[in-house]
């Protein structure tokens, strides 16, 4: 016999994840076999919303917004292929999710009535059209809100108390400072808001046929949670919004249970009708969970377009400079803290254009013609304005051993400066915000470079291992799907390492070699300082 809160291996688990450009799924069995994976493109299958990268970008490149309508017809149009495709809709036992973060929606007086009755005989979008007080939902991607977040940091006591407060300072993609700017732009469309929701509690609504909450890993991103009370600031709620409380609704544990999905996908699509619907959360908390990071000192850096390290980690350290600290999403008593690096792969990118390198290999052979530490050169690339350090204009400022400036580097100098500062400057932001490694994975396309991961485990001094989930925020939902559902089977909060006993390992790629991380922990000092002169060197010419 099965244990009580133990899943069987027919059973399924499903994860959705409404991303930027896409709406994902992937379904895992009881043994965490990944089973099933479905995609949809909002600019390739759902053209009529006129969308590039997922997004209508304004005149003046501040203001960015999704048609939240269109993240419907993207839910109407996964679940057709999966249906087309024969998918066991009736062996789910659980589903959760995954939204952007810092997206938000709002929904008017019609939309709850209109998700408690939807009609199993007609698709989603086809009822949902006119339920949205606003018709474009401001994104992650807008950065419109500078005046807001000033007068939040004003109203609260400064940009360390809003750190202290919320787990960051103001930031203008912050769902709490867009919600203050459409207020003051169109309180006509703030009124008509029944309920604000995120991208992921909206679409959790959507699955549950009524209002979902938000959950604590996602409400972090707002600048309006408590982080550590794990509720509303009230200061942060009237400086924003009137009734503010009320739009947002309650929040709730990620790893609760919503409720039952509702009756229309039932009907609809056949699944079971005592499948549980798990609290939905963010992508960067979902991602967490996907890369499996479940105890303090587990930290994944994610080389893509931008590089981003996060991890578990138990007491939080805000700061109003140094990244972003969120409830954990898989740990009610613990956090997670996050440090976003703009200047990722396009940075590295650039420098095999600008060197006539050719090929990764020819770079990696560049990178070995240098020993660790460059023989004392240092360089910071920004090729767009950085969000850590902060800085206004983009820039490349190159120092020499005597820490003069210099116009250019040796093509092998220039590489190795190039990812030696990456790395070390989310090592520098990483450890003021309480993020210390005993362990890296890595993830995203540069992390298939070898020699690029061995100046991480150099730079950082552990072990770094590669993951092989490229749609960690899809697998982390549906992680926590089972997680939920087996808490809730135990009437009892479950620890994530016991739910997820069975996951797969992944694989060691890179070790530290102790000469190499002593060179890169004599030269941190002098980088922290160089970075201030460069960082005050973009922000003077912008």
């Amino acid at each position: 016999m099965t244990a009580i809160g133990t899943p069987r291996s027919d059973q399924l688990f499903l994860g959705l994840d409404s991303s930027t450009q896409s709406l994902k799924a992937i379904a895992i069995d009881g043994t965490l076999r990944v089973t099933a994976e479905y995609t949809v493109s909002f600019d390739e299958d759902l053209p009529e919303y006129e969308t590039k990268g997922g997004v209508h970008i304004a005149p003046d490149g501040l203001r960015v917004t999704s048609p939240p309508l269109m993240w419907v017809a993207a839910l109407d149009l996964l679940l057709a292929r999966m249906q087309a495709d024969n998918f066991a809709f009736a062996d789910v036992a659980a589903l959760s999710g995954s939204g952007q973060q810092h997206g938000s929606v709002y929904l008017n007086r019609t939309a709850r009535s209109r998700l408690q009755a939807l009609d199993p005989e007609q698709p989603l979008r086809d009822q949902l059209g006119d339920c949205f007080a606003l018709d474009a939902s401001p994104i992650w991607m807008d950065s419109s809100t500078t005046a807001q977040c000033r007068a939040l940091e004003a109203a609260l006591g400064g940009a360390q108390r809003v750190a202290d407060l919320t787990g960051s300072r103001a930031y203008e993609r912050f769902t709490g400072n867009q919600i203050a700017k459409i207020y003051q732009d169109n309180p006509a469309a703030y009124e008509a808001s029944d309920r604000i929701a995120l991208v992921s509690s909206f679409m959790a609504s959507l699955l549950l046929g009524g209002y979902a909450p938000i959950d604590t890993a996602d409400g972090s991103g707002m600048n309006l949670m408590d982080i550590r009370r794990k509720d509303w600031v009230p200061a942060a709620l009237d400086q924003t919004a009137p009734d503010l409380a009320a739009r947002l609704g309650a929040v709730s544990p990620a790893h609760a249970v919503a409720g039952p999905i509702a009756g229309y996908f039932a009907k609809r699509y056949a699944f079971d009708p005592a499948c549980r619907l798990v609290t939905f959360s963010g992508d960067n908390p979902n991602s967490l969970a996907g890369l499996l990071l479940r105890r303090a000192g587990d930290i994944a850096v994610s080389l893509g377009t931008s590089d981003t390290m996060f991890g578990a980690l138990r007491a939080p350290s805000p700061s109003p400079d140094e990244g972003h600290i969120f409830v954990n999403p898989v740990d009610p008593e613990g956090y997670m803290a996050m440090v976003v690096h703009k200047n990722g792969s396009l940075t590295r990118e650039q420098a095999l254009g600008r060197h006539k390198i050719g090929s990764w290999p020819a770079f990696e052979k560049l990178l070995a013609q240098t020993p660790p530490g460059n023989n004392g050169n240092i360089g910071f690339y920004f090729t767009d304005p950085e969000i850590t350090p902060p800085t206004h204009a983009g820039g490349t400022f190159r120092f020499d051993r005597a820490d003069a400036q210099a116009a250019d580097f040796p093509a092998e100098t220039d590489v190795r400066a190039l990812i030696e500062s990456q790395f070390l400057s989310l090592r520098l932001h990483g450890e003021h915000i309480g993020l210390e490694p005993g362990m890296l994975l890595a993830t995203g396309g540069a992390s298939e470079n070898m020699a690029i991961l061995s100046v991480l485990a150099n730079v950082f001094g552990v072990p770094v291992y590669r993951g092989d989930q490229k749609n960690s925020a899809a697998l982390g939902a549906a992680y926590r799907a089972l997680h939920g559902w087996v808490c809730e089977q135990s009437a009892a909060f479950v620890p994530f390492a016991d739910a997820l006993g069975n996951a797969p390992a992944f694989s060691l790629a890179a070790e530290p070699d102790t000469q190499a991380h002593a060179a890169y922990n004599k030269m941190l000092d002098r980088y922290a300082r160089l970075e201030k002169q460069a960082v005050e060197l973009a922000n003077r010419d912008a």
